[in-house]
């Protein structure tokens, strides 16, 4: 591909790799990747279309001597089936992780298959508590990720992790609706993150925006199914959490649970400011416009609590479509903390079913309602 044009090309096949599917390909992926890593000139790491590849939980560690490394998938990569995985205790365990790498660029078409189905029902049937992440980029500075499919995670499908400097465009994630916490891309601790021009379709958030992240400008995702697009969860256990400066725009949400949502756990602390939701059409969407600082995810820790993340500066804007509820914009704050300088501006939500008026509703939401705003929002002056 143009990407890696002029690049010292390593192909997995030339280190013993079968790609038939059921042959163990790890040991030739981690050969091909120490001579890509050790390279001094800009490098690339091949996966030959026309094949599937199985490898097992692999690291691929740098720092690598080249500031240009490249991951070209052409075929398929598949994940193990869960029974082949080490019996371990480990919540954090990931498939496929790429660490401490500078300038890494991992590009497709290619497929990228984490074989999850065991491992929901697994989690349905509560003999699982946890599964793991298919593709984790941590310590990774000027990254980029572009032109892959990513399709049945375990859990998350991509995590951004300590990370300045991310490109994530033009790829397509999918597992089913009722596939458990299969997040499209979860950012945390990260800064500078672009993510544009993808698909998401899965069982929980596409996006969601974690902890110590800043900087991350979201554009041209078509969302759905799945849980929309979150800044949060935040706050949980009594946590301090520090999310600024957020901007959504041009998004489109079809069936989703949440359209533009800010989720925090009561008892947290620390801040969630310079939040944008703009120019986003949302298609029968559960609940298109929520900030809910009453999130719970239902097991039990969820008790009253006096602080809470401060939510400040957000604004939707030019949002439209439609709401599957009566409610249509929930601004569900803190009694004691609240949310301040809450914009609403130029929105117009109705029900799918006509006949049917959409509401709004307010706890302790602060700020100005401006320009045609359907349904209205009374709390905002």
């Amino acid at each position: 591909m143009s990407a890696s044009v002029g690049a010292t090309h390593f192909n997995v096949m030339e280190y013993g790799a079968v790609g038939n599917g059921k042959t163990d390909d790890s040991k030739a992926f981690l050969k091909a990747w120490s001579d890509t890593c050790a390279a001094e000139v800009p490098s690339a790491m091949v996966i030959p279309g026309g094949r599937t590849f199985l490898v097992k939980p692999l690291t691929f560690s740098g720092p690598c001597n080249s500031r240009s490394i490249f991951v070209q998938i052409f075929g398929t990569v598949i994940a193990p089936d869960m029974s082949s995985w080490d019996d371990d205790d480990d919540d954090q365990k990931s498939w496929l992780v790429f660490n401490s790498i500078y300038g890494l660029t991992v590009h497709g078409p290619g497929y990228v298959d984490g074989r999850g189905a065991s491992w929901w029902q697994c989690r349905m049937d509560h003999r699982c508590s946890h599964a793991p992440t298919a593709f984790l980029a941590h310590n990774c500075n000027n990254l980029k990720i572009n032109g892959l499919h990513f399709e049945n995670s375990p859990m998350f499908h991509i995590v951004i992790n300590g990370c300045d400097r991310v490109a994530i465009s033009h790829i397509h994630i999918t597992a089913p609706e009722e596939s458990i916490n299969t997040d499209g891309i979860h950012i945390g601790n990260s800064k500078n993150v672009y993510i544009d021009h993808s698909i998401i379709a899965t069982g929980d958030d596409c996006i969601s925006v974690g902890d110590n992240s800043y900087y991350v400008f979201i554009s041209g995702i078509v969302c759905g199914p799945g849980h929309g697009i979150s800044v949060g969860s935040l706050g949980e256990d009594k946590s301090l959490a520090t999310v600024e400066t957020v901007h959504v725009s041009g998004c489109h949400f079809k069936n989703t649970m949440n359209g533009a949502r800010i989720k925090t756990w009561q008892g947290g602390s620390g801040y969630a400011r310079d939040i944008r939701f703009e120019d986003i059409y949302f298609d029968s969407v559960d609940n298109p416009i929520i900030i809910d600082q009453y999130y719970c995810n239902g097991h039990g820790n969820c008790g009253n609590h006096t602080s809470a993340v401060k939510v400040s500066k957000v604004t939707f804007k030019g949002l439209r479509g439609t709401s599957t509820k009566e409610v249509a914009i929930n601004l569900a704050c803190s009694e004691t903390v609240g949310c301040t300088d809450i914009t609403v501006e130029n929105v117009q939500v109705k029900h799918v079913e006509r006949g049917i008026d959409t509401i709004s509703y307010c706890v302790n939401a602060h700020g100005i309602s401006q320009g045609p705003v359907t349904p209205p929002v009374p709390c905002l002056s």
